[in-house]
């Protein structure tokens, strides 16, 4: 549900920006706005299942999203449909870090990767018909109707949560830190601003500045007050793990630069293209078939190549995969752009899969809704910037070519650059992964290096 909500509003970007009279660049609000309260709530995620329950808390996810969805749906302008997305973004936060948490639990390290794959394959079925249903129904019928489909699903998902959920929670929950959820929620979120007003046409360095230096000094505060107190909302005392490190700051780098590309591809495919928006989807969707496909190969390509090769090589693959759509011209053949597509599916999902499986190989049990809180919020943080980055990296080149975001036109050359910067940043994040030692998470692949010797599980640097 979470997944095809995303994947339909990246698609009726163009069209809900003509209907509020917006340009399409000011509607990455919509999208981070979504992404910002996943980041700033997950952190309470792993507490509050811990606390409450597993089964309850997710099923209390999936209600408030439903809630901020049918808010969504009835949205009139920009600033209500943002609040309404954060409503949402507040329910999903407790939803994908709770659901991994469930996983890890209930499955040895040895089975991680297949479990997780019996998961993950169904849900990319949203992601595969996400674009085309999206861009099927603004054309046809109103991009309203993108967030009412999200009722029926949410209300039968809630009768299998209530059928089939485990109910894992902790015996002992140390009370929750207040504190630090205020100084890391509110850092966050100044940061976030600062991005997205960066990317505007024209903004006032006075308060830009002000926020950034706030951010700064609230995230720094947070870091000490961590470290002084024995159960902080972030344990960042795990980062200690060398593969939980890798997994998490390799992985942000890397989704800077992918998250940027489900808000950039529906503008270069709609506005530069000429593309309908369902036509539009439908270029997209054979990216999810590849990854889905992928999820079936990727426990097979860890266990012979281990996660070390594979992070590093398939890094620059997806770089370089991300940078080649600056070829794709009003010209170029569809054939072409469907093969890129496949490429951008098949890195990606690899991608995932290892540094998501990674994360809890050298993790124990009592630490796994830690793990995840952080892991998780990483994620969404970085998917979050990545909209932000490529937006901000649009309009800068937009403003270097002396044009306007709203001029016909003028997004072209802009875009194209910005899949090159996507690219390269993307790239970037191997050099990270360089750091990983051969054997490092073979308890999950069952790689088996030669000459290799595991070292104890909570190996640190």
């Amino acid at each position: 549900m979470e997944l095809l909500d995303a994947t339909i509003v990246n698609t009726a970007v163009p069209t809900m920006a003509t209907a509020l009279q917006v340009a399409p660049l000011s509607l990455k609000t919509v999208l981070t706005s979504y992404t910002l309260a996943l980041a700033v709530f997950i952190p309470v995620s792993g507490w509050m299942a811990d606390r409450f329950g597993t089964r309850q808390v997710f099923a209390t996810a999936v209600a408030v999203f439903l809630v901020g969805s049918l808010a969504c749906g009835l949205s009139v302008n920009v600033p209500m449909l943002v609040a309404s997305r954060l409503l949402q973004g507040a329910g999903g936060a407790m939803m994908t870090p709770v659901g991994r948490l469930v996983l890890v639990r209930t499955f040895p390290r040895s089975e991680y990767i297949r479990a997780m794959n019996y998961v993950v394959i169904p849900s990319l079925i949203g992601p595969l018909v996400g674009p085309l249903v999206g861009g099927v129904l603004v054309h046809w019928v109103h991009w309203r109707a993108i967030f009412f489909l999200n009722l029926p699903l949410g209300l039968t998902g809630l009768w299998l949560i209530r059928q089939h959920m485990p109910d894992y929670r902790a015996a002992h929950v140390a009370p929750l830190d207040k504190r630090g959820f205020l100084l890391f929620g509110v850092g966050i979120a100044l940061l976030s601003h600062v991005l997205e007003v960066f990317s505007e046409h024209d903004w006032n360095p006075g308060p830009t500045t002000a926020a950034s230096l706030g951010a700064v000094v609230l995230l720094l505060a947070y870091g000490r007050h961590a470290r002084r107190l024995a159960e902080p909302i972030l344990h960042l005392e795990l980062f200690r793990v060398r593969t939980f490190r890798s997994s998490v700051v390799g992985g942000f780098v890397t989704r800077l630069g992918i998250g940027g590309m489900p808000f950039l591809l529906p503008l270069l495919y709609q506005l530069v293209l000429g593309f309908t928006p369902w036509q539009a989807g439908l270029l997209m969707v054979p990216q999810a078939a590849a990854a889905m496909l992928m999820k079936l190969l990727s426990a097979r390509v860890l266990r012979l190549f281990g996660y070390r090769r594979v992070l590093v090589v398939n890094t620059i693959l997806l770089g370089a995969t991300i940078a080649a759509f600056s070829l794709v011209h009003p010209g170029t053949s569809v054939a072409a752009i469907l093969g890129l597509s496949l490429c951008q599916g098949f890195f990606s999902s690899l991608q995932f899969t290892s540094m998501n499986s990674l994360v809890f190989a050298d993790v124990g049990d009592e630490q796994a809704s830690k793990a995840s809180t952080i892991f998780s919020t990483g994620q969404q943080l970085s998917l979050s910037f990545g909209v932000a980055v490529s937006s901000l990296v649009v309009a800068l080149f937009i403003y270097l070519s002396g044009g306007h975001p709203g001029e016909p036109g003028v997004l072209e050359g802009p875009l194209h650059e910005a899949f090159v910067a996507l690219g390269f940043l993307t790239s970037l994040s191997a050099a990270y992964f360089a750091l990983l030692r051969p054997d490092d998470g073979s308890n999950v692949s069952h790689h088996k290096p030669r000459a290799a010797v595991r070292r104890p599980a909570h190996a640190e640097a």
